[in-house]
């Protein structure tokens, strides 16, 4: 809070539009989920993701305007527990706000194949797909952090590996190729 945002700077140094949705307010400031993009928003909306006093989540969504139609992004941190992270899952899929092609990123807590895991990838992939191992950084062997798709398909899809993401956080970012059906 005694200094300057640093998602905006980065915003403005990568000359990018940036979505963030706040979660948790602590002391030294504030946590949430945020999205940066190349492209103007046409719309942000927070999706509540919150089903027990013990961990609050939330989900950060925007829409673009795309020559095939509506494209929603969706950034989520999702809960520990199986039975709400089912139940998160289920708020983001059935969400009205989410028209068009949507694409469903972050960290899905997926360290097994849970209910809600087969639920996102039976709905949203239809197939098995291997997801790059990405926590903890520096020498990954989870694949928490996914890229899921509806009414588009994901082409490529690896962790991003530098030494510099391998210090910016203890999960590696993962890159996709998303193309728009």
């Amino acid at each position: 809070f005694d200094e300057r945002d640093p998602l905006v700077v980065l915003a403005e140094q990568l000359q990018m539009h940036l979505a963030f949705v706040t979660t948790r307010v602590h002391r030294r400031g504030e946590v949430g989920n945020a999205i940066l993009s190349r492209w103007p928003i046409t719309s942000l909306f927070t999706v509540d993701l919150t089903y027990t006093r013990v961990e609050r989540r939330s989900a950060v969504a925007v829409q673009f305007a795309s020559e095939v139609g509506p494209l929603s992004i969706v950034a989520t941190h999702l809960s520990l527990v199986d039975r709400t992270r089912h139940r998160q899952v289920r708020s983001i899929l059935g969400h009205p706000q989410l028209q068009g092609a949507v694409v469903l990123l972050g960290d899905m807590n997926a360290w097994r194949r849970c209910k809600a895991s087969r639920a996102l990838e039976k709905e949203l992939l239809g197939e098995d797909r291997r997801w790059p191992r990405t926590f903890p950084a520096a020498r990954p062997v989870l694949a928490l952090d996914r890229v899921y798709a509806r009414g588009a398909e994901i082409e490529k899809l690896e962790a991003y590996t530098t030494a510099a993401a391998k210090r910016a956080s203890d999960h590696l970012p993962v890159t996709a190729q998303v193309r728009i059906l």
